[in-house]
Parts: structure tokens; C-alpha cells; sequence
């Protein structure tokens, strides 16, 4: 067997059957690194870099706003199919049927003209059922009246598996870091377009999420991914979410934790009057590793 056809054939095994160290997507991407640094306080802050970019960075010449496209009209705005689990209708039945606050009690958040709203100091609120992987649509509109700038105006956020947020904020001429702005993996993805529609607009967001694997020593065998649309717009395009999107200071995310394999989905009290309408969700089966 010559050396040339000996590489063929490897390589072909490779494609066919691929050892460990490569099925697991993009693992050891990106590079991340922290540093501790001595805020103005004199107190310890933690910084995180992601391929080099500062979470959280406010400096647009280190890390760019993502463009502005502007949606298509209704784009964005569908119907439940018919095997997806309904998990808000507008109905207050629907309300107490499927959702809670986080320790298992009745919400305070409140219908209004058949949409959810989150109520200030309310909590959040999560799911009674657990999800993993999942095909999730969520319908959302910032307050029309705007107050407030930057994280402070139409804050909220859609939490899968109540951990992993795609954060929701009126992102609309309102300027803030990228890694924060609507449709970004909190802390830790910026969304490809701004694809925000104005302060009291309705907006969707169709996410496919495939859950992350552990291992039995609670190791990340195989990262979460998300691809998201933002009224029909692609801003997240089979994301492999690098670690948690916890908030662990100004400038640094949390990192993964082991967790069992269906958990519940969550919407955020920011102490912004968000609303959410048409929730609906269809469960995906778990890919081989």
C-alpha cells in the first residue's frame, strides 16, 4: 500500500468514524481566559475573554455593534403545529396551567390584553413541565412608553432549560455592549444583525436548542447550541454556547455545570413591564454522541 492511498483510507475512517476528541463540536473552541484585576473599590473583579474580546466590552472598536437590518413586515408571527406543547395561549388558564414562580407557586406576573407581563419584584417565572432540547417560538414586546437606556429599557430574558439565556431587551436605537443587546447568548455571543422593531412592536424569536451532555464526573462532553431567529432574521447561526450565561460580574459569564437533562423554561423579571404572547415549544430528540 503506497503512502498516498494509506492517507486516503485514514482519512475516509476519519469521516465515517470519528474518534472521541473529534465529536465533540468545536470543544475547544473559542479560547477563553480570565484575569483578576483590582476594581476602583479596591475589591477583586473578574474579567473574562472570549478569543480575546472582553465580555461585556463597551469599546466598539474592540468588539463591533452588530449591524441593523430591518425585519419584514409579519415576518416572524406563527401558529402552534400541530404536535407542539402550548404553553401560553393568552388565556389565563393557560397561565396557571403551565407556569409558576421559581418555588413551585402561583406567579404574580399578570395577563393584560392576553399577554403575559412580567410584574416588578415578581420573579421569574418557569415552566411546571422540563424541557431539553426543543424547538421554543416566543412572541415579546419591549414597554411602548420608553424609559430608561442600555440594560435598563425593555429588559428580560427566555432561559432554556432555566439557565442558558437568549436575552431579550429593546434593543432599538439603544446602544450597549454586544454580548448583551437583544437576541444575544448573554455574555457570551453577539447576535449577527440587530433585528429589532420598534418600543411597543411585537417581536418573535424561533430557537432551536440541542441541550449539553456531562459526563459522569459532571465534565461538558459536548457544548449547548443555539440557532435563533429574531423576527424571521437569523442572528444566531448553530451557536455553540463556550460556557454558562450567568451574570458573574461586569465583565465575566459563569461557567458550565452539570445538570439533569430536562430542566424548565424561564422568562426574567428585569423589573421591566415585558410581555410575552404565543408560547409554544416542540421537544427534540437528543443527537449521538
Amino acid at each position: 500500500m503506497t503512502t498516498h492511498t494509506a492517507t486516503i483510507l485514514t482519512l475516509a475512517a476519519l469521516i465515517v468514524c470519528p474518534p472521541a476528541a473529534m465529536a465533540h463540536e468545536d470543544q475547544g473552541k473559542p479560547v477563553i481566559t480570565t484575569e483578576t484585576r483590582k476594581g476602583d473599590d479596591g475589591k477583586d473583579v473578574l474579567y473574562m475573554f472570549i478569543d480575546g474580546v472582553k465580555v461585556h466590552e463597551t469599546d466598539v472598536t474592540k468588539q463591533p455593534l452588530p449591524p441593523v437590518v430591518k425585519p419584514g413586515e409579519g415576518n416572524g408571527f406563527s401558529t402552534p403545529p400541530s404536535d407542539a406543547i402550548v404553553l401560553f395561549d393568552g388565556s389565563e388558564e393557560s397561565f396557571k396551567k403551565n407556569w409558576t414562580d421559581t418555588k413551585g407557586g402561583p406567579s404574580q406576573w399578570k395577563i393584560v390584553d392576553g399577554a403575559l407581563e412580567s410584574v416588578k419584584r415578581a420573579g421569574y417565572i418557569q415552566t411546571r413541565e422540563n424541557f431539553g432540547s426543543c424547538q421554543l417560538h416566543v412572541e415579546w414586546a419591549a414597554p411602548a412608553n420608553v424609559a430608561g437606556e442600555g440594560q435598563g429599557r425593555g429588559n428580560s430574558g427566555v432561559f432554556l432549560m432555566n439557565q442558558y439565556e437568549v436575552q431579550v431587551l429593546d434593543s432599538y436605537e439603544n446602544q450597549t455592549y454586544a454580548d448583551g443587546q437583544a437576541g444575544a447568548l448573554y455574555g457570551r455571543s453577539k447576535p449577527l444583525v440587530n433585528a429589532c422593531r420598534k418600543p411597543g412592536e411585537w417581536q418573535s424569536y424561533d430557537i432551536i436548542f440541542h441541550r449539553p451532555v456531562f459526563d459522569e464526573q459532571g465534565k461538558v462532553v459536548r457544548r449547548a447550541t443555539f440557532t435563533v431567529f429574531h423576527n424571521g432574521v437569523l442572528i444566531q447561526d448553530h451557536t455553540v454556547l463556550s460556557g454558562g450565561t450567568g451574570w458573574m460580574g461586569p465583565h465575566a459569564a459563569s461557567e458550565y455545570k452539570a445538570h439533569p437533562d430536562k430542566l424548565p423554561i424561564a422568562f426574567q423579571d428585569h423589573g421591566n413591564p415585558v410581555r410575552f404572547r404565543n408560547v409554544w415549544i416542540r421537544e427534540l430528540k437528543d443527537k449521538p454522541l
